[in-house]
């Protein structure tokens, strides 16, 4: 029985996740400034390294199955680089160790979501509702508005985005790049892309190949960024696949 680590927002990996890997201890992390973890105004895949080797540490776990999407990709990435001995396998999901897309695209969406503006009072469906209406101007793709909307949280009435913001802004640079190394991750990697996205193309592969030497990249035929959630069932059955 080994350790199986999901990092990025947990509310975002499949509620059957755990049912799925019954066989194996399942933690799912909520990165810094994500979901119930605390927010800092430093937000680094170093730093973010950091919290799950501290996890780890904490929880007695010598060593873990790292599974992450995005940014939780990327940090996963971080973590395998800087501390190989703590990682038996890496599963990277539609994410590659590389520039992700144009700083630009993705503060538009953060100013976006900080000008939204959502009355108290409102139930939950109708306040998604109309955040969803003013973003839709920016993020043009209902799938992404969806994935920004599982942060739009009611605190004592009124309701807020769960992220935080100002951080993200401020490291977005950070967030869109990834960190230099030299030496390789030595284990077994899995870079698991949807079909329809282009977050890991045939320019990451000369990267991978680099610092992940015994990858295997996948497509996950009709699905886009959020893998797990576009296809569920072929997704699960590609991480079961790879694993031991």
């Amino acid at each position: 029985m080994g350790s199986l680590v999901a990092t990025a927002t947990s509310r975002r990996w499949p509620r059957h996740w755990h049912a799925v890997v019954a066989a194996r201890q399942v933690l799912t992390v909520d990165a810094r400034n994500h979901g119930s973890s605390p927010h800092s105004p430093v937000m680094t895949y170093e730093a973010m390294s950091l919290d799950v080797q501290h996890l780890l540490s904490r929880l007695g776990i010598t060593k873990c199955i790292l599974v992450g999407h995005s940014m939780g990709g990327k940090t996963a990435m971080t973590l395998a680089l800087q501390r190989p001995d703590l990682v038996e396998r890496l599963i990277s999901v539609d994410i590659g160790p590389g520039s992700t897309a144009p700083v630009s695209e993705f503060s538009a969406y953060i100013s976006a979501m900080k000008e939204v503006k959502v009355p108290a009072g409102l139930s939950r469906s109708a306040a998604r509702q109309l955040a969803d209406d003013q973003l839709q101007p920016v993020v043009k793709l209902p799938q992404l508005r969806q994935f920004l909307l599982t942060n739009l949280v009611e605190v004592e009435g009124c309701y807020v985005w769960r992220v935080n913001l100002e951080a993200i802004s401020r490291h977005l640079a950070d967030i869109m790049n990834f960190p230099v190394f030299q030496k390789p991750y030595p284990g077994p990697a899995l870079f698991l892309g949807g079909s329809d996205s282009p977050y890991i193309s045939s320019r990451d592969y000369p990267e991978i190949q680099r610092l992940f030497p015994k990858a295997e990249i996948q497509y996950i035929k009709g699905a886009g960024h959020i893998v797990h959630q576009d296809k569920f069932e072929e997704f699960i059955t590609a991480v079961l696949n790879f694993l031991p």
